[in-house]
């Protein structure tokens, strides 16, 4: 048990009641449970190390439980009372339950009933500490610890928000589900996910699309010796290698419904039974799964099932896709064209100061994925200082509206097709700005690299039309 916190503190004078109530709880696999005999320092125990629980009696000499039950909850607000005591009546209950108790139990206690009721103090801590942990992030412009997520380049507002969130919820051990589209980047915010929850186990992935029922089985739970034809030695399971740490079910929308019901126990009993075995095992793992897939749709059609996919996303985190972060097209082209130069080993060619107006007249279908494949092609391609556009437009369509040459490979402004009637220069000047305000998503920083006009001339031009419209 850690020295800077407990899960549960038995307070009782009664040296015999309290190892009754721990042999009940440890036989039932609670752990980090302390006792005090003596109530004058359960403050300064509290103090020194905060508890999840405590279990606390009323008749105790030198400072009554009552007093205690007050102090606790003025103290620490957070850590639940359940008073277990041979006082049974009601005013006595009422007293307690007012002052914040957070149940009653009278001597003596059902094992059973003593589990059930500390299981429920537990869950509501744990809910607890989560609300405040989600309300005291999200009061934040940007992560408190923006290291975590180093590896993923974004400056884009619903990106750093959902780094907020991945924060906010890092001491929980409730399962996490990641959706978005192929490329997007599921595979980085998982990895996120494990660095800020600070788990003392590995981060363990795993594809599980087209696993068959038995391999999905034998990988994750493992074997004993004999438990099928050429099982000669017994084999541990990804579960058990991830513990303490981070399970990661990579395209889970795939899996099988013989495996989607193996991984509901694994889930919601928190233990498994390798192949071949008699008794399960506690699962230590936390369980963070991802798919490109729309879950609700396959739910609603069958195909996967109802209770797993509540399991799974008490926690979602959705993926925006490349087509609606275009701000962070620089900063990622930049990124990966000096780590494309770095593993070619080349020199960093210059970027042509039209390929962030073509690379933003793209929707990305491959997401962000796409971009480094881009990127990498063009950089093989490189034999003079600056990145050749070529390879690019070779991969990008047109627009209907700019008609580039194929065999422009000069760095030259491409040649656009005109109607019948030439527009007015006013007109053409609108037309420029509507289009690259759709092509920006209607973020003017970004519209201003396509133009390349400055944001106060953007801004002048908008407001002067707003003007005359009205």
């Amino acid at each position: 048990m850690p020295s800077d916190h407990r899960a549960i503190l038995i307070v009782d004078d009664e040296p015999s009641t309290i190892d009754s109530f721990e042999l009940s709880l440890a036989s039932q696999g609670m752990q980090g449970i302390d006792r005090c005999e003596d109530s004058r320092a359960v403050m300064d125990l509290l103090a020194k190390a905060p508890a999840d629980v405590v279990l606390l009696d009323l008749v105790m000499p030198f400072v009554t439980g009552e007093e205690l039950l007050e102090r606790i909850r003025a103290a620490h607000p957070e850590t639940e009372v359940v008073v277990i005591t041979g006082i049974d009546t009601v005013d006595s209950a009422v007293t307690c339950m007012q002052a914040g108790a957070f149940d009653y139990l009278v001597k003596p206690v059902d094992g059973n009933r003593l589990f059930a009721t500390v299981a429920r103090a537990l869950e509501m801590h744990r809910l607890r500490r989560e609300n405040s942990s989600l309300r005291s992030g999200f009061l934040r412009d940007t992560p408190a610890r923006p290291d975590l997520f180093g590896h993923i380049i974004t400056d884009n507002p619903r990106m750093l928000r959902i780094f907020k969130y991945i924060e906010a919820i890092a001491d929980s051990r409730q399962p996490v589900l990641i959706t978005g589209e192929s490329g997007t980047g599921k595979e980085l915010v998982a990895r996120a996910v494990h660095a800020a929850s600070a788990a003392s186990g590995p981060f363990v992935p795993i594809n599980v699309a087209g696993l068959d029922d038995t391999v999905f089985s034998d990988t994750l739970f493992g074997h004993v010796r004999g438990a099928f034809t050429g099982a000669q030695n017994a084999r541990r399971g990804l579960v058990e290698n991830a513990a303490g740490g981070t399970l990661f079910l990579d395209e889970i929308g795939d899996l099988s419904p013989a495996s989607q019901v193996k991984l509901l126990r694994l889930i919601q009993e928190r233990e498994f039974t390798p192949l071949g075995a008699d008794m399960p095992k506690p699962a230590e793992a936390r369980v963070v799964a991802a798919t490109h897939r729309d879950l609700e749709s396959l739910r609603d059609s069958g195909r996967f099932r109802d209770d797993l996919f509540y399991r799974l996303c008490i926690h979602t985190i959705h993926l925006p896709p490349l087509r609606e972060r275009k701000d962070d097209l620089p900063t990622l082209a930049e990124h990966f064209l000096r780590k494309a130069a770095r593993a070619l080993g080349h020199d960093v060619p210059r970027v042509p100061p039209q390929l962030h107006a073509l690379l933003a007249s793209h929707d990305f279908p491959g997401n962000v994925r796409e971009l480094e494949s881009m990127i990498v092609d063009a950089v093989s391609n490189t034999t003079g200082p600056q990145l050749p556009m070529l390879p690019f437009r070779r991969r990008i369509a047109p627009s209907p509206m700019p008609q580039c040459s194929a065999a422009d490979n000069s760095g030259q402004p491409p040649t656009i097709a005109f109607p019948e009637r030439l527009p007015t220069l006013s007109e053409a000047a609108d037309q420029l700005i509507d289009e690259a305000m759709r092509r920006a998503g209607g973020k003017q920083t970004l519209a201003c690299t396509l133009l390349g006009i400055s944001q106060p001339a953007l801004s002048k031009r908008l407001k002067r039309r707003t003007a005359t419209h009205d």
